[in-house]
């Protein structure tokens, strides 16, 4: 058995800090009575030691008292490693400027103290500070007194990812000795949610490392324990990230609680680590006593000969090498070589823990304790017989292309090399073989000799035999009227080979455009998705004619639906002839302005008037849909708009007599009323 201790393990900095000012307190008398501020650290024994040496525990309320008490004897206080909060720190120093016999030192981890500061100068009326925290830890408390404004502590993101900030900064921190993991995750969720979320990454990178290694040696354990005080925030920790990798985690204060039941069903591998608070001396006694274990385990162990093929347990991987638990006094050494032909392979990623695997003994060196051994003779022994069975058959293999030589390719299939000349690699004659380095293919055999253990397979036979069942598959498909989302794969002079989905279909140039094209590249491109459907299909001769100009595509029917007879448009003038002038009125489409109904007044040639490239208003006059021609006129605009003002001016000189006549009668009118007084009388 193997047993891995991690250099991690124990004392942090802050606690070496802590004990180192303890050990000098007790062998200086000047210290006179030694009192810790609480617990200096989270390890019963490690207390109980201190207790046995004459340093007692106190707490804030009764340090005034016992400093009265024990006056004018000197006394010294130590803060403990968590800190205290910033009001018990005032209260404190209160006390000792009131009695001269009490010296207080801080022994708060220097990690700690930093945090402090970070939550002082960080936070305020604007801020929320948030504390990824045991909340009941005492360093926690410490931490939250020193932040101002708003201040959360939280043990899991569940507790707060569901909580609105609004328009408030948030300043996230963590107690020293967090999961990195956990805290990891809660950054990515603040900065997912949340616009520049401020974080400070206060977990110690001592107990990161001490995380990171525990969770690397648990994961190649059989066993694993953690050391520590129950009640350690960084050892309770470390034991719940252990666990999580290897089910036999155990988490111990000592070496009298090790159990040796917890090796007896052959574990090879076992990992020790330990909390930040945990002494030397309690991890060697630990190491000893496992030691022990891994010699009495040995003395059970069979022999191992070389020529054997035995079973063994993988209890190690990297990605290079295995080492497995043959049941014997030595380690089976596994590389990657006696393991594939892949040099690239990840052992890691191909097995793990636990996984059992016959290997053949190649070599067996007990000076070094181990036995090399390989997977590779075991398999290809044993395949050879699944090979032959595959050929009989007519069996499709499936294996890895794992080197490129003269004349073809090699194809490790299993645990067996089979080659594949180039004629049958489905790469193209005089192709470059290369492109299938790396790549797994499906190969059928060819041919096989028993004697010589020789196979030849064949790629092309699988790639003909996957097409034609494709091809079959999808002409049973196949429609007149079907319309495909094909792929243009070729352009020819006359038109264009699109691929339908596994088979091809031509089309032609004069069903691309509604103009005339003179080749197939003035619409489209090689590999330009288009929609297309099948005008005609010859299933013997395996020809699809395709169709792909559509009404919706036509320019002369979009200018149809969208303008009639009488409606006037704006047109660009293409060209002049003796007859008349030729104007575009739509994309690609062209109408005729006669002579005559280019202009009211007569002229001798267009051009008299008109120029290449002017735009004017046309009315359509007629539309022929049968022939796609079209009828212009300038002229009945400029007609209509004469006749329009020869009624606007008739109408004006009416409207004149009218109010002329109106006038006139007005003032017939008012004559009569004026002499109306002076007439006795009628008069005829």
């Amino acid at each position: 058995m193997i047993v891995a201790l991690s250099k991690y393990a124990g004392f942090c900095p802050g606690v070496q800090n802590a004990d180192r000012i303890i050990r000098c307190l007790i062998g200086d008398k000047a210290s006179g009575h030694i009192f810790t501020l609480g617990e200096l650290i989270h390890n019963r024994i490690y207390n109980e030691e201190l207790l046995s040496l004459g340093v007692r525990s106190i707490e804030l309320p009764c340090v005034e008292a016992e400093a009265e008490k024990l006056s004018p004897e000197n006394m010294t206080l130590v803060i403990r490693t968590h800190g205290i909060p910033r009001e018990d720190e005032s209260l404190l120093y209160d006390i000792q400027s009131r009695h001269p016999n009490l010296k207080i030192i801080d022994a708060t981890c220097g990690y700690v103290k930093r945090i402090h500061r970070i939550a002082a100068e960080n936070t305020g009326e604007d801020t929320v500070f948030l504390l990824y925290c045991d909340p009941n830890h005492p360093e926690a408390k410490g931490i939250l007194s020193y932040a101002n404004g708003e201040k959360l502590p939280f043990s899991s993101l569940r507790e707060v990812e569901s909580l609105d900030f609004g328009t408030k900064r948030i300043i996230i921190c963590s107690q020293t000795t967090q999961n990195l993991k956990e805290f990891i995750k809660i950054k990515n969720f603040f900065k997912k949610v949340y616009t520049n979320p401020i974080f400070f990454d206060t977990i110690c990178n001592v107990t990161e490392n001490r995380q990171n290694e525990a969770v690397e040696i648990a994961r190649q354990s059989d066993v694993m324990v953690v050391i520590g005080g129950k009640t350690s925030s960084n050892t309770r920790k470390l034991y719940d990230l252990c666990v999580s990798e290897c089910s036999k985690t155990v988490l111990i204060e000592s070496a009298s609680e090790l159990d040796s039941a917890i090796f007896s069903d052959g574990a090879m591998c076992a990992g020790i680590t330990a909390g930040a608070s945990t002494p030397d001396g309690i991890i060697t006694e630990v190491y000893k006593v496992m030691e022990d274990f891994k010699l009495m385990l040995e003395e059970s162990l069979k022999t191992l000969h070389t020529g054997e093929t035995v079973t063994g347990t993988v209890f190690a991987v990297s990605k290079n090498e295995i080492k497995l638990d043959l049941g014997a006094k030595v380690t089976g050494v596994l590389p990657v070589e006696q393991v594939t032909d892949d040099a690239g392979a990840d052992l890691s990623a191909m097995y793990k823990v636990g996984d059992e695997m016959d290997v053949f003994v190649i070599q067996v060196k007990d000076s070094e304790g181990i036995a090399r051994v390989s997977k590779k003779r075991v398999d290809a022994d044993n395949s050879w017989v699944t090979l032959k069975a595959a050929f009989e058959s007519g069996e499709i293999l499936e294996g890895k292309v794992t080197s490129i030589v003269k004349g073809g390719v090699i194809v490790t299939t299993a645990g067996n090399t089979v080659f594949v000349p180039a004629s049958q690699s489905g790469v193209a004659k005089g192709g470059d073989l290369s492109v299938l380095a790396g790549t797994v293919q499906k190969i059928k055999l060819i041919d096989f000799d028993d004697t010589k253990k020789r196979a030849l397979g064949s790629i092309k036979a699988i790639l003909v035999a996957e097409k034609k069942a494709a091809e079959e598959a999808i002409w049973a498909t196949l429609e007149v009227g079907k319309h495909y989302k094909g792929i243009v794969k070729n352009l020819a002079s006359y038109g264009a080979f699109v691929d339908i989905g596994g088979v091809d279909g031509m089309v032609h140039n004069s069903e691309l455009s509604w103009k005339r094209i003179k080749h197939p590249s003035q619409v489209l491109s090689v590999g330009q998705e288009i929609d297309v459907f099948i005008k005609e299909l010859d299933v013997d001769k395996k020809r699809i004619s395709l169709g792909y100009k559509t009404q919706e595509m036509d320019t002369w029917f979009q200018f149809t639906q969208k303008y009639k007879v009488g409606d006037v448009v704006s047109a660009k003038i293409v060209s002049l002839m003796p007859f008349g002038a030729f104007a575009e009125v739509y994309e690609d489409v062209d109408g005729l302005i006669h002579i005559s109904r280019i202009s009211t007044q007569r002229i001798n040639s267009p051009a008299d008037v008109l120029t290449v490239g002017e735009v004017v208003d046309v009315k359509i006059t007629e539309i022929d849909d049968e022939n796609r021609k079209l009828a212009l006129s300038i002229r009945a605009i400029t007609e209509e708009a004469e006749k329009a003002a020869a009624a606007e001016k008739a109408a004006e000189e009416r409207a004149a007599r009218e109010a002329e006549e109106a006038a006139e009668a007005e003032r017939i009118a008012q004559e009569r009323a004026d002499m109306a007084p002076y007439i006795v009388g009628s008069i005829d």
